[in-house]
């Protein structure tokens, strides 16, 4: 038996509830209250598509709305954010630019401290080498008449050794006067 001959067999019997009140079947209702109870939907749903319904499409408008409002915020933000990070790569690629510019002058002024620095220490070296000679020289001179100095001061003692052992009195006694009057005739 099919389920729809069930409810038909089940509808024409008549069924007692647990208070002892007939009915034509266990599951669908009287007639009456059948009627009754669809008036009355009927009644509701019309007074709630004539002042609920508007509230309805109004509150649905405005979330429409509000969502619509939503997504232009949305593609207006991602706009704006994608001009942002165009902007940053731009930046970026001109800070590499700028970054490159920087080190292409610091080398320049690193090459031009470079030469500057050897030009100056070039210039020092010849002076250095310069006062070095002339001290050398001045050394020499210095170290010459020393020498001389010496060599007469050691050639008079020799002198004056040999002299004094080869003469004899009277003719020391001779030079010493002979010197006397020469510087007495200078005067």
């Amino acid at each position: 038996m099919s389920l729809v001959q069930l409810f038909v067999a089940a509808s024409e019997e008549l069924h007692f509830d647990d208070k002892g009140v007939v009915t034509h079947s266990w599951l669908l209702p009287e007639t009456a209250e059948i009627i009754y109870g669809g008036l009355a939907s009927l009644i509701i749903f019309a007074l709630l598509a004539k002042f609920a319904g508007p509230q309805i499409k109004k509150a649905m408008a405005a979330r429409t709305a509000r969502i619509q409002k939503d997504l232009d915020s949305a593609a207006e933000d991602k706009a704006s954010a994608s001009k942002e990070a165009a902007d940053i790569r731009q930046a970026k690629g001109d800070i590499a630019a700028e970054r490159n510019r920087i080190l292409a002058e610091a080398d320049a002024q690193a090459a031009s401290v470079l030469a500057e620095g050897r030009a100056r220490l070039a210039t020092e070296l010849s002076e250095i080498e310069s006062r070095a000679q002339a001290e050398m020289a001045a050394s020499a001179t210095r170290v010459g008449d020393e020498l001389r100095a010496e060599v007469a001061r050691l050639s008079v003692a020799a002198v004056d050794h040999v002299v004094t052992g080869s003469l004899d009195a009277a003719t020391q006694q001779e030079l010493i006067e002979n010197f006397i009057s020469r510087v007495g005739a200078g005067r």
